[in-house]
């Protein structure tokens, strides 16, 4: 037994003037009548590439990526998720939540503090290497 599916996003839409007279250049601005139809094979689509289907679609009807990246994080981060499911998102994707900055910060600041210690300790056990030949200084006869 065979199993065929095909999902379709069809979006019709006609402009009616109304200005009766006023000028061309609005009507300039639409097309009278558009018609999509995005066709694809359903009966294999993962829940990634039906998003990525109905991205185009939204693309065609006018909306802008950065709605319909918003829209799509929406859908992840609401107050109907449960906070867990949330933070399995957060980490697939190397994301904080908000409620986390302050933990964040103080990681970095520990972290900063333990690399300042660090190249402190460095740089009194071997000095500063020269970046450049000829810029070394021998401290001990202050001799280049």
């Amino acid at each position: 037994m065979t199993y065929e599916a095909e999902v379709q996003f069809k979006f019709d839409a006609t402009y009616t003037h109304s200005y009766g007279g006023f000028g061309s250049s609005i009507e300039d601005d639409f097309l009278p009548e558009e018609h999509y139809k995005i066709t694809a094979p359903a009966a294999d689509l993962n829940a990634k590439q039906y998003f990525k289907l109905f991205e185009k679609f939204m693309l065609c009807v006018g909306m802008t990526p950065a709605s319909i990246r918003s829209g799509a994080m929406s859908l992840v981060f609401n107050d109907y998720v449960r906070e867990e499911e949330q933070r399995k998102v957060c980490a697939e994707y190397e994301l904080t939540m908000d409620e986390d900055l302050e933990k964040k910060y103080q990681e970095w600041k520990e972290r900063d503090a333990q690399w300042a210690k660090m190249n402190a300790q460095y740089e009194k056990n071997f000095g500063s290497e020269p970046k450049i030949k000829g810029e070394w200084v021998d401290s001990a006869n202050g001799v280049a």
